[in-house]
């Protein structure tokens, strides 16, 4: 009577019996309900599709896990040239100290065909936007850590005069309180030095070209 029962834990019978007490009573319905209430959490297949699925959104959806040497938002193309004009006056004009940055900012406005001037005082200003006649500059770009003039106090002179005009600054990514000021006092748009680079291209073509051009 032993011998019957006794063979078939023979050979890896062990693990045989394991598996053939969770029926109790051999009742099959019972075994899959059983392994339907744990196929979710400890079924290999399922879970396997299941992280699978998860990482899948996780690269898509979290930078941290995008690969080595690639940043979340890609670099934008550089516009089109504007058509290059001679007699064209500049619509653009900037405080900025940063020798770095004027050349940048020149650089990037030739590419353009977009031309940028450089002032040292509100004097300065004014008298290069009398020399433009009729036409207000579109763009007065602030170092806001500039020496020469001191932004959080021109920026709402220049605005009460010149409404129409954009004024953007730019600062470290690390002065919150400046940048929070900046804005209270007018600016338009206050920028991190990294990305006033990024998009130093959009904004120069946006800015500097004329009217009928941007509504054409």
């Amino acid at each position: 009577m032993n011998a019957g029962p006794g063979r078939p834990s023979g050979g890896g019978g062990r693990n045989r019996r394991r598996r053939g007490r969770r029926p109790r009573g051999g009742n099959p319905g019972g075994q899959r309900g059983r392994d339907q209430q744990h196929s979710g959490i400890y079924t290999a297949p399922m879970d396997h599709s299941y992280r699978a699925a998860l990482a899948g959104n996780n690269n898509g959806g979290r930078p941290g896990r995008q690969r080595p040497g690639f940043a979340p938002n890609y670099p934008q193309a550089d516009p089109d040239p504007l058509p290059a004009r001679e007699d064209a006056s500049s619509r653009i004009f900037g405080f900025v100290d940063d020798l770095f940055f004027q050349a940048k900012i020149q650089e990037t406005a030739r590419k353009l065909n977009v031309k940028v001037e450089f002032v040292k005082s509100e004097q300065d200003l004014t008298d290069r936007i009398k020399q433009n006649g009729e036409e207000k500059p579109s763009l007065i770009i602030f170092d806001l850590n500039s020496n020469s003039v001191k932004p959080i106090s021109l920026i709402p002179k220049l605005k009460s005069k010149l409404k129409k005009t954009s004024v953007i600054g730019f600062l470290s990514h690390v002065q919150g309180d400046l940048k929070q000021k900046a804005h209270e006092v007018g600016c338009d748009m206050v920028l991190p030095r990294s990305a006033f680079s990024q998009n130093l291209p959009q904004l120069l073509r946006r800015h500097g070209a004329a009217d009928e051009e941007v509504s054409g």
